[in-house]
């Protein structure tokens, strides 16, 4: 069971990113998928997460009309579309699973507690 995070890099303050969760070993149809990041220094916290169900989505308010997720279970992937990025989004971003709606609402509000899985984070950096 894995979760690999990917996409992350450096681009400047305005500029476009693209996170990619790709889970191997388990399906992700039946999770809720979360992305949540730490910057240095803070405590980590939800950016987003999608539920399994309807497909509805959180966002926090920090991101909100500047980041989309996504998810597409036939490539057994979420996405996390990053525009008008700015140097305060720089953090490292991991995504998480959520085996219920409950779980998730947990995950939201705590910053990740009791989230299932975990992947490797992926590092990005908003920087002219």
């Amino acid at each position: 069971v894995q979760l690999q995070a990917s996409g992350g890099g450096l681009v400047q303050p305005g500029g476009s990113l693209r996170l990619s969760c790709a889970a191997s070993g388990f399906t992700l149809d039946y999770y809720a998928i979360g992305w949540f990041r730490q910057a240095p220094g803070k405590e980590r916290e939800a950016v987003s997460l999608i539920s399994s169900s309807d497909g509805s989505t959180y966002y926090a308010d920090s991101v909100k009309g500047r980041f989309t997720i996504s998810r597409d279970n036939a490539k057994n992937t979420v996405y996390l579309q990053m525009n008008s990025l700015k140097p305060e989004d720089t953090a490292v971003y991991y995504c998480a699973t959520a085996n219920g709606p409950e779980t998730a609402m947990i995950g939201v509000r705590t910053g990740g507690y009791g989230m299932d899985y975990w992947g490797k984070g992926a590092q990005v950096t908003v920087s002219s």
